[in-house]
C-alpha cells in the first residue's frame, strides 16, 4: 500500500521538479530515502513506452560510488567474485559480492573509467563493506558520489535516434556496456552515457553533475518530444525486468547482511549467477565456500518457467506431483507478459527435481471468489524478451 504522507519524509532526486509535473496519481514510494515513483499514469501504459518507444526512469537514489587509487582494481577484484582485471576502460560489467560465507551481499555494476579509477553502482548503501574491503590497502580512496551525480536510465527502441536528435555525435557506435563521454551545456559538463539498463531491451544510463540535471531532462525530453518520450517508475520496471529474466534484491534475493533467519539468504549459484564466479582468478570473499557449494550443489537453483494458463502464479508453490504435493520450490516474481503473451515467472527450484515435472498452485480471485488451480510448469533456458536491437550496433 502506498503512504499518501510518505513524500513529506523523504528527500527529492534532482530530477523530482521535472518529474512531480507528470505523476499524475502521486503514486510515490520511497527508495533509499528518496521520493520515488511507483508509477505516473498507469504501469501497463508506461510499459508499452519501455517496449515500443522510449522511457525515462530516475536511477538518482541509485548509490554511486568511485575507487580510485593504484590499488583500486585489485581491491575491487578482492571483493566481488568475477574477475576485473579483464574489464577494459570505458567499460561496463555487472558484479555481485559475497560475504566469507560465500551468501550474497548485493549486486551492481563496476565501471572502469581509468586504470586507477572505477565507479561502483547498487541497489543498497555499501560504503560500510567498501571501507571493511578496503582494509589493508594503501594507496586507495573511496568517495560516495550518489548525491552529487544525477542519473537517468533511457529505455525502449527509440532511445538511440532520441539521444542522435540532441547531438551527442556517434551514440550509434556505442556498443553494449560500452562508455562514451560528451560536452554538455554552456558549461561544458561532462556527460557521461553507458549503454546499459534494466529492461532487457535497447537501452541507455545517462550520468552528470547533478547541478545541471534538469538541463539534461529538459534536452533529453525536447529531442524526444516526437518520439512518445515518457518517465515509467518502478511497477514498469518490475515488469520488464522479469520479461529479461533479471533478478530483484528485496524478491529474488535478500541481501545477507540484512538478512535474520539463517539461510534465508542466497548465493550466487542458487542465483544461476554461476558465470559471475571466477575460481581461476586470486583470492575473493566467499571463495571456499563457494568453492564447497560447487562440489556438493546448491540448495536451490533460480529457474525461468513458462507457466500454463493466464492466471499470474503470484507467491506460489511448486510441486513435483498434481496429486501428491510434495513441495519443490517457490515462485519470486510472476506475470502475464504482454510482449511474449505468456503467463512467466521466476522461480527457486529443488535441483533434484529440475529434470522432472513442475507445478504451480496458483491462487487467484475472480468476482471476489477465491480459486484454485494448478497449472504445468515448463523450464525456459533462455529470457523470455530478448530482442535482437539490444545487442546490435549499430542499433536499428
Amino acid at each position: 500500500m502506498i503512504d499518501p504522507y510518505a513524500g513529506e519524509r523523504l528527500k527529492e532526486t534532482h530530477f523530482h521538479p521535472r518529474q512531480s509535473l507528470l505523476n499524475f496519481r502521486e503514486a510515490w514510494s520511497a527508495w533509499n530515502g528518496y521520493k520515488f515513483a511507483n508509477y505516473y499514469y498507469e504501469e501497463e501504459y508506461e510499459y508499452f513506452c519501455i517496449r515500443n518507444t522510449c522511457g525515462t526512469y530516475d536511477i538518482c537514489p541509485m548509490q554511486k560510488y568511485l575507487i580510485e587509487g593504484a590499488d583500486a582494481e585489485t581491491m575491487l577484484n578482492r571483493m566481488v567474485t568475477r574477475d576485473i582485471k579483464k574489464l577494459h576502460i570505458d567499460r561496463v560489467t555487472y558484479v555481485c559480492w559475497c560475504t566469507d560465507e560465500g551468501r550474497m551481499i548485493d549486486d551492481g555494476t563496476i565501471f572502469k573509467l581509468a586504470d586507477d579509477r572505477f565507479m561502483l553502482t547498487c541497489g543498497s548503501p555499501c560504503l560500510a563493506w567498501l571501507r571493511k574491503s578496503s582494509f589493508g590497502f594503501r594507496d586507495i580512496e573511496l568517495s560516495d558520489i550518489s548525491e552529487k551525480m544525477a542519473a537517468l536510465s533511457f529505455q525502449g527502441p527509440m532511445t538511440c535516434e532520441v539521444l542522435k536528435n540532441m547531438g551527442l555525435s556517434r551514440i550509434e557506435t556505442l556498443r553494449p556496456f560500452g562508455i562514451m563521454h560528451f560536452s554538455f551545456g554552456d558549461s561544458d559538463q561532462q556527460l557521461m552515457v553507458s549503454r546499459t539498463g534494466f529492461t532487457g531491451d535497447l537501452g541507455y544510463e545517462l550520468w552528470i553533475n547533478s547541478e545541471v540535471a534538469l538541463e539534461l531532462w529538459d534536452a533529453l525530453y525536447a529531442a524526444g518530444d516526437d518520439y512518445g518520450i515518457q518517465p515509467y517508475g518502478e511497477f514498469a520496471t518490475n515488469m520488464a525486468r522479469l520479461e529479461a529474466g533479471f533478478i530483484m534484491p528485496a524478491i529474488e534475493f535478500n541481501e545477507a547482511l540484512k538478512t535474520v533467519h539463517y539461510r534465508y539468504d542466497q548465493t550466487p549459484f542458487e542465483l544461476s549467477l554461476d558465470w559471475l564466479v571466477d575460481f581461476n582468478k586470486p583470492h575473493f570473499n566467499g571463495r571456499a565456500a563457494l568453492l564447497e557449494e560447487r562440489k556438493r550443489g546448491p540448495a536451490y537453483k533460480l529457474v525461468k518457467l513458462d507457466i500454463e494458463g493466464n492466471k499470474p502464479a503470484d507467491e506460489a508453490f511448486l510441486y513435483s506431483d498434481r496429486e501428491c504435493r510434495q513441495e519443490i520450490g517457490y515462485v519470486t516474481s510472476a506475470m502475464w507478459s504482454p510482449v511474449v503473451k505468456a503467463n512467466i515467472a521466476l522461480a527457486m527450484v529443488e535441483p533434484d527435481y529440475l529434470a522432472g515435472q513442475i507445478w504451480a498452485e496458483i491462487n487467484y480471485q475472480k468476482e471476489l471468489r477465491y480459486h484454485t488451480r494448478v497449472s504445468k510448469c515448463t523450464i525456459k533456458k533462455s529470457p523470455f524478451w530478448a530482442p535482437e536491437r539490444a545487442r546490435i550496433t549499430p542499433p536499428p
